[in-house]
């Protein structure tokens, strides 16, 4: 029943079965008939009795060997599809429902899967025809092999691949009879072919010479891409069963033993060899392009070589250890490079090498045969005269050269003369096609570098070991004496897509995304080490700037005081301080820093980084530079923000002058990166310092909070010292103002931010009076019949003391206090900024404030308005103050009229004046000469009233001087009452708030002398300066 109700869901799911299975199984339909031609042409080749020798015809004996081995692998990867079964009777099954009859290749493909089942056994008995062609092949390779087989020490004593051993022979051509076998894979050709023509190792010593010293050096077998062959056991497994062969099993067994106990150290130094030899040979050849003319086989025997044990390294990852595999793939990729930034070179010395000698000695040859048939000496003289033909103008002339047709002639010739009836057997003259194979590996080389360079160094095998090959490049990281070759990895994504072919364009996606991902990762990494490398150089960096602060002379100045003190009592002090720079003298030359390992490992990594300005992976390109700036950036901006050390909750924050010392050692040190790589780190300093300056919520705070303490009255502008200075109170404050506000720090602060940061600390700031603005308009307001009536008494004082009863005042004062006190700390700002423009920029300054200094009176107020908002970006003062215009003018209300906006102003004005006499009842309003201020900031008045007053009569488009005028009769008539007052406790400080007019006066570009002069008496002032000045003194007594 169970049986029944599965044929019933088949039935109904056999038309998605068909179209889901219908590629895997026609794929094995292909290799049956793949299976099939193959078996006919072998049968063929015996039939014809061809003469394989690898040394004579190269190109047939090759693509013979080829042959038997992507036919055998092919057998084998196919056998290990565990599905394979279920697939086929599956499909067959829904074929069979659907069309009423089995698919006509059901039978012989389902006989194929079950002969196949052990392939290696079915093709042994299938060879045994074969045995001689298949044999003949393999035992050739004696000339070759053992020769590719050596030790490092052979390799070593016999100057393998060095140009300079022999200096008189640098110049003379590479040659060899086995020019073409020198830069191809061959020791998995015979390990299959051996084991199929297993008879051969019982009857010639040769081959089981050959085959026993390929099972020495390897354990696995590449059969596809990551898909291995253990070569060994499959091997001892098939000689099990057949009878004599116990010598061969010992065989297999001893040379697995060798294989697992010397392999390993064979194979290590062979790359440790190889890599001494690419270094010598890429330097040489990066010196003397030349030669890659002569010796370019040594290129691509090298290339080769490497290759071989880079994948034998590959497969037996788990067995030996991955060191310094790097540093080989990075000489490779060098090498690769000269031959593509060097192909000309490489084409003219070979298009005149085939014309002037190829050509020559082929057409001697071909004269000295003593039989040659009509259609050969045809094909013959064809290639005497294509060579002859050529000449170096068409280098020159970047004419394509493309010599296929001539190699497959010879390829073709070669069948023909190989088989046992020829009328020119090629067996009988040996010189012939050796002097061929040299001359197909010449056209090559004007021809088909890209397609050598494939052939003898592609190592797209990677993409398949992703895991490993990412290991290899984590540990080329973590090496510093590698990590200069870590460009090499990127470079090999580049090679993923030649894995690729035109019949399977599904997986070029898949293979190309893979590709791009490795190489954005690789990148990506390289940047972060670079990256974390700097970071730590620059705090190493602003340690040490940080020894030189001013603040650390103190201790040294007071050891030095105590030292001369305590000299008499002959009693040890405190041992000495080491001074700045300490650290830059040495004793001796080995003695290594931490920040000498850092800049070797930098300058390292930078050599890899710097390598290539780009290469181009599946059709994008990678800029590696681009990684590294890009990662500078976003940790140039992290580390500003960490450098000032913020913290909410204490408020403290680092001081802008040790801010900017930590970071000018930080852009030193970013500077010095130029000499590593070539960016533009000017670049890197404008993007983020820029940025910095829009987004100034760190560096923004340590104004605000002292705006904030200001206004709680625990910290007063002193005038005279030009910075702000704590008061005595009670509780501590977390930290120093002066420390933060005087003249040194805004110039820190100025050349942090620049003009833009400082724009934008002016819009805070402006932001801050508005609302203070919009709170005074609320009280005018309030109380606007009284100070109407106020504005029109000033000459009538018992009506005036009337009205002055009416409102409360210190509200006013103290809001127009806070306003002053920002107005002084932004003209402070606006000072530092003038003066670090006049050191970067004096000529722009000084043209920008010769423009301001003469526009004229009478000019609109619009076209003013822009030159002030010029002159203000510049630091330069100015008589109406365009932030504080514009931040005034955003609170205009809809439901006033411009007219009561206009009176209202005008009224703040009057509110201010009449206030001021309640001034001199403050014990803190108290004028000190030392300070030139009043300890409660109310001297920041005077800013305050002028400013605010220039900025509401532009805004309403009064006249300023007026307004002024009228608010110094108010103010005067208003303190000349003060003087006649008889309480004490009333006038305790009414000197010091007279003063206040003086100061009011000259802060205003509006008002002057003579008017004040008619408005309060000047002895009034004088006396009151007298006074403050005389109590002072006693006081300080």
């Amino acid at each position: 029943a169970g049986l029944q109700q599965q044929l019933a869901q088949l039935q109904k799911e056999k038309s998605e079965i068909l179209k889901n299975l219908a590629l895997y199984y026609f794929t094995f339909v292909d290799v049956m008939e793949f299976k099939d031609h193959v078996c006919e042409l072998l049968n063929t080749i015996d039939a014809c009795q061809v003469f394989f020798d690898i040394t004579v015809n190269f190109d047939l004996t090759k693509n013979y060997l080829d042959l038997v081995v992507t036919y055998t692998t092919l057998m084998i990867i196919l056998s290990r599809i565990e599905e394979r079964k279920a697939i086929i009777g599956l499909y067959n099954y829904a074929h069979e429902m659907t069309h009423g009859a089995s698919d006509r290749e059901y039978p012989r493909l389902g006989q194929m899967i079950v002969d196949y089942e052990n392939p290696l056994k079915k093709m042994m008995e299938e060879f045994v025809p074969h045995g001689k062609s298949l044999s003949d092949a393999l035992v050739s390779l004696q000339m070759v092999y053992p020769r590719r087989n050596l030790s490092a020490d052979q390799w070593r004593n016999a100057q393998l691949l060095s140009l300079i051993s022999a200096p008189s022979t640098m110049l003379n051509p590479a040659q060899s009879d086995t020019v073409s076998m020198k830069r191809i894979t061959l020791k998995w050709l015979r390990l299959f072919g051996f084991i199929l023509c297993h008879s051969v190792l019982n009857s010639d010593a040769a081959a089981l010479s050959l085959w026993k010293l390929a099972l020495q050096s390897s354990t696995c077998l590449c059969l596809f891409r990551d898909e291995v062959f253990h070569i060994h056991k499959a091997a001892e497994d098939l000689f099990v069963n057949i009878r004599g062969y116990n010598k061969r099993i010992n065989d297999i067994r001893e040379c697995k033993e060798q294989a697992l106990s010397h392999a390993g150290s064979m194979h290590r130094e062979r790359r440790k060899f190889l890599r001494s030899a690419l270094k010598e040979l890429a330097t040489v050849l990066a010196d003397q392009p030349g030669l890659l003319g002569p010796k370019a086989l040594f290129v691509f025997m090298a290339l080769s070589f490497a290759r071989d044990e880079i994948i034998w390294l590959l497969r037996h990852k788990n067995s030996a250890p991955i060191i310094h595999i790097a540093e080989l793939i990075f000489y490779m990729e060098e090498l690769r490079a000269h031959v593509r930034k060097y192909g000309p070179v490489m084409q003219r010395y070979y298009v005149q090498y085939l014309s002037g000698f190829d050509a020559v000695v082929l057409n001697e040859l071909v004269q000295n045969l003593s039989v040659c048939p009509e259609d050969e000496s045809i094909i013959m003289s064809s290639f005497v005269n294509t060579m002859t033909s050529l000449s170096v103008k068409q280098v020159e002339d970047g004419e394509v050269f493309d010599f296929r047709g001539m190699r497959l002639d010879w390829f073709r010739l070669q069948a023909y003369t190989s088989v046992s009836k020829a009328s020119l057997g090629i067996a009988d003259h040996k010189e012939l096609g050796k002097m061929m194979n040299t001359i197909i590996f010449h056209t090559k080389m004007v021809d088909s570098l890209v397609d050598m360079l494939v052939e003898t160094s592609d190592l797209s095998i990677f993409c398949f070991y992703s895991r490993a090959f990412e290991k290899m490049f984590q540990q080329c990281l973590e090496l510093p004496s590698q990590s200069r070759h870590s460009i090499c990895f990127p470079l090999l994504c580049t090679h993923f897509m030649s894995c690729t072919h035109e019949l399977c364009p599904e997986e070029r996606h898949h293979i190309g995304d893979r590709s791009l991902s490795l190489c954005n990762m690789f990148l990506d990494e390289m940047a972060k080490q670079a990256r974390n490398l700097i970071t730590d150089i620059c705090t190493e960096q602003c340690t040490l700037s940080d020894q030189l602060l001013p603040k650390h002379c103190a201790k040294t100045i007071s050891q030095a005081v105590n030292k001369k003190s305590k000299k008499a009592t002959g009693k040890k002090g405190e041992p000495e301080r080491e001074k700045p720079g300490v650290e830059s003298m040495r004793k001796n030359r080995l003695l290594v820093t931490n920040l000498d390992k850092l800049h070797t490992a930098l300058s390292e990594l930078c050599f890899s980084i710097n390598y290539v300005p780009n290469l181009v992976v599946w059709e994008h390109t990678f800029t590696p530079r681009e990684y590294l700036t890009s990662h500078l950036e976003i940790r140039f901006t992290k580390s500003i923000v960490g450098m000032t050390m913020y913290n909410q909750a204490t408020q403290e924050i680092a001081k802008p002058s040790e801010l900017l010392t930590s970071v000018r050692a930080y852009m030193t040190v970013l500077q010095s990166i130029e000499n590593y790589v070539t960016i533009d780190i000017t670049r890197v300093f404008n993007n983020v310092l820029l940025q910095q300056t829009q987004h100034l919520d760190s560096h923004g705070e340590p104004t605000i909070t002292i705006q904030g303490i200001v206004s709680n009255g625990h910290i007063a502008y002193f005038p005279a010292m030009k910075a702000f200075v704590n008061l005595p109170t009670e509780n501590e404050l977390t930290f120093n103002a002066e420390e933060y506000s005087d003249i040194s720090e805004m110039r820190s602060l100025s050349e942090l931010l620049g003009p833009y940061g400082m724009k934008f600390l002016s819009e805070s700031l402006m932001w801050h009076i508005s609302s203070q603005v919009a709170e005074l308009k609320k009280l005018v307001v309030e109380n606007m019949e009284v100070l109407t009536q106020m504005r029109t008494s000033f000459d009538k004082p018992d009506h005036m003391s009337v009205c002055a009863f009416s409102f409360v005042k210190p509200f006013v004062l103290k809001r127009m206090t806070i306003i002053g006190v920002i107005l002084s700390f932004r003209s402070l700002a606006q000072e530092a900024l003038r003066d670090v423009l006049s050191c970067h920029i004096p000529f722009l300054v000084s043209s920008v404030e010769d423009f301001k200094d003469h526009i004229p009176r009478e000019t609109d107020m619009k076209v003013a308005m822009n030159v002030y908002e010029l002159s203000s970006a510049a630091g330069l003062p100015c008589e109406i103050d365009p932030a504080l215009v514009v931040a005034l003018s955003s609170q205009k209300s809809e439901n006033i009229s411009p007219e009561e906006e206009y009176k209202i102003a005008c009224l703040l004005m009057v509110f201010v004046a009449v206030s001021l006499p309640t001034l001199a009842s403050n014990v803190m309003s108290q004028y000190s000469p030392a300070i030139e201020g009043h300890c409660n900031n109310i001297h920041c008045l005077a800013k305050a009233i002028n400013q605010i007053a220039a900025a509401l009569f532009t805004i309403h488009k009064g006249s300023i001087e007026d307004r002024l005028k009228e608010f110094l009769a108010l103010a005067s008539s208003s303190l000349l009452k003060i003087g006649q007052e008889t309480d004490k406790m009333t006038t305790r400080n009414r000197e010091s708030v007279y003063l206040l007019l003086d100061m009011i006066v000259q802060e205003s570009p509006f008002l002057t002398m003579d008017l004040l002069e008619s408005c309060f008496p000047y002895v009034l002032l004088r006396n009151a300066y007298h006074a403050v000045y005389k109590q002072s003194i006693s006081a300080n007594a």
